[in-house]
C-alpha cells in the first residue's frame, strides 16, 4: 500500500506551502479575523502538541525530531504490510506521515514548527496549530474509526 505515500506528498505540499504563506502574510502574535470562530496567527511553537516542552532549553526539537523519524520509519514499514483491501488504514497512515514529516521539516529547518490556524470560541483559543497537525488529527481519526467499524481481515477472507 506504499501507492498511498501520494497522500503523505500531498500533505506535506500543503503544510509546507501553507507555512511559507503565513509567514509571509502574518506577523507574528497578530491575529487576522477570517470568521467569528477562526483567525489566522502566526506563531512558532518549539513543543509539540499544544506548545508541550517549549520552554525545555532545545533539547526538544531533537527529541521530537527523533520521535518522527521513528514514527515515520514504523508508518511505512507498517503500509508496506497492508494488504490492498486496508485502503482505508493506508489512507490514515499516509495523513499521519504526511503530518509528521510536514511539523519535521519545520524542526529541522527552523527549530520551531510554524502555527498559523486559531479556532476559538468567545474568549476560549484551542492552542494554534496547522495543516501538518490537522492531517495527523484526522488520519488518526480514521485509524481509530477504521480499527473500530472497519473491515477485519481473518485467514478466511484473506483472499478475497
Amino acid at each position: 500500500m506504499l501507492r498511498f505515500l501520494w497522500l503523505t506528498g500531498l500533505v506535506i505540499a500543503l503544510d509546507q506551502i501553507s507555512k511559507w504563506l503565513a509567514e509571509q502574510m502574518l506577523a507574528p502574535h497578530m491575529p487576522r479575523a477570517i470568521a467569528p470562530f477562526l483567525n489566522i496567527t502566526l506563531v512558532y511553537n518549539t513543543g509539540a502538541a499544544f506548545s508541550f516542552l517549549s520552554q525545555a532549553g532545545g533539547w526538544q526539537r531533537w527529541f521530537f525530531s527523533l520521535l518522527a523519524v521513528g514514527v515515520s520509519v514504523f508508518i511505512v514499514l507498517w503500509l508496506r504490510r497492508l494488504g490492498p483491501q486496508e485502503r482505508w488504514t493506508a489512507a490514515g497512515l499516509a495523513m499521519v506521515l504526511g503530518g509528521a514529516l510536514g511539523n519535521l521539516i519545520d524542526r529541522l529547518l527552523y527549530g520551531h514548527v510554524i502555527d498559523f490556524i486559531d479556532l476559538y470560541y468567545g474568549d476560549l483559543h484551542w492552542p494554534t496549530f496547522n495543516i501538518a497537525d490537522s492531517a495527523i488529527t484526522l488520519g488518526a481519526v480514521v485509524l481509530i474509526a477504521q480499527g473500530l467499524f472497519g473491515y477485519r481481515v481473518t485467514p478466511d477472507t484473506r483472499s478475497e
